[in-house]
């Protein structure tokens, strides 16, 4: 993908890092200049310096990091042409779409190219992405993004309503995602183009729960077995994941291939015990709920001689 190289050069992609809530990506093309409140910078004077390099202004009165790219990084500073997954939403695909070094995989609604980035890094060269995208000015915007990332050979882009054209794949992908406004309309091209030798899965990715059950009807319909629906509540980590104040609805599906059926998994981890709370304690949520007057006071402590 990006540069491996210690030092920067020209024509490299890096992360500016200004604050921790201002992050952007830059090329390094000598003869330009980057400027912000923190002062003014030569691209020129980039070149030969450490990635992660604290670099100051050339006024001296502030400062820039400049860091290599990570699909992270990428993330968190990359030009959003559409809604993006962030962290932990790719996070929870990638592991559920069982996503590793060698797998094949398609991804239906390119957008901004946030998941295609960490994907491309989780299957590395003996993988393969097909990322599919129906906006022509988004497919060009990130066809160009993955060329000069170094993706290429990785990720094939291509301009296509996979809803109504299909992937014209035919058993080849180990795991499809899709992040469409009707992805029930692209199941059963899905279902063509997974592998039929092994197990695969599947994932839409909806914005409300309605287009959720439609599409786990429609994944019923077509023989899938095993969904599993799970609502991605944003965590709260500023800073870290900058992810929306937003609640998105996950379909995870399993696709069963050859073999007996699994074992059905019960409960999960994590799961608190719900208390009542100790009725004397005056914070406990039982004694919260009573009327003031009708609280049992807090038992006193007695001496004995």
């Amino acid at each position: 993908m990006w540069s491996t190289a210690r030092e920067i050069a020209a024509g490299d992609t890096v992360i500016i890092w200004l604050t921790r809530d201002v992050i952007q990506p830059l090329v390094i093309t000598p003869g330009k200049d980057f400027n912000s409140k923190f002062g003014n910078y030569r691209h020129s004077d980039f070149i030969g310096m450490p990635f992660g390099s604290k670099v100051g202004s050339r006024s001296g009165k502030g400062f820039i990091h400049i860091l290599r790219p990570t699909p992270e990084l990428w993330t968190m500073a990359l030009p959003h042409r559409t809604q993006i997954l962030y962290i932990a939403d790719i996070s929870f695909i990638t592991s559920y779409l069982d996503i590793r070094r060698g797998s094949r995989v398609i991804e239906a609604g390119t957008g901004s190219g946030s998941f295609s980035h960490s994907v491309a890094r989780s299957i590395g060269p003996s993988g393969h992405l097909w990322s599919y995208e129906f906006h022509e000015v988004r497919a060009k915007k990130a066809r160009e993004e993955f060329a000069q990332h170094g993706m290429s050979d990785i990720v094939t882009l291509t301009h296509q309503n996979v809803c109504k054209d299909g992937f014209n794949l035919t058993d080849a992908a180990d795991s499809v995602f899709l992040d469409l406004p009707a992805p029930w309309d692209a199941i059963e091209h899905a279902k063509q183009a997974l592998r039929k030798d092994r197990t695969t899965r599947i994932c839409c990715f909806s914005p409300c729960m309605e287009q959720v059950l439609r599409t786990v009807s429609a994944l019923n319909d077509a023989g899938f077995t095993g969904v599993l629906r799970v609502a991605l509540d944003k965590p709260n980590l500023t800073g870290l994941v900058h992810r929306y104040y937003n609640v998105r609805n996950a379909a995870a599906i399993t696709r069963r291939g050859p073999g007996p059926r699994p074992p059905v998994r019960r409960g999960g981890p994590g799961q608190a015990q719900k208390s009542g709370g100790n009725p004397r304690n005056k914070t406990s949520p039982a004694n919260r709920c009573r009327p003031k007057e009708s609280r049992e006071p807090p038992r006193r402590k007695t001496q004995t001689g």
